[in-house]
């Protein structure tokens, strides 16, 4: 073989090389990146949870309705139907979360 034939397979075994390494440097980051995403995501959602529950107080005490007890009653179950619906979303952040850490794992 000639110099230019070391050369040029040197060259393509370094770049190779280079390349395996910042490939499996960055699929490490993005793993740990994905293992705090479903954290994250849970964070995020509890606190928009909170701030709904905050928001719709504020305008229920905003309004300040004196209405009969059968109204009363169909705004708490549109509340009661709210919370409901934001925990079957938190299930299903839950689920998220898992199906995440086990594809992971």
């Amino acid at each position: 073989m000639t110099n230019s034939d070391y050369l040029l397979k040197a060259a393509i075994k370094k770049v190779t090389e280079k390349l395996n390494e910042i490939l499996v440097g960055k699929i490490e980051e993005a793993t740990n990146i994905a293992q705090d995403v479903p954290e994250i995501l849970k964070k995020e959602f509890n606190s928009l949870k909170d701030a709904i529950i905050d928001e719709a107080s504020k305008m229920e005490k905003a309004e300040n309705i004196q209405e009969n007890d059968s109204t009363n009653t169909y705004q708490d179950s549109k509340i009661k139907k709210a919370l409901n619906e934001i925990e079957d979303i938190n299930k299903q952040i839950d689920l998220f979360n898992k199906t995440i850490s086990n594809q992971i794992k």
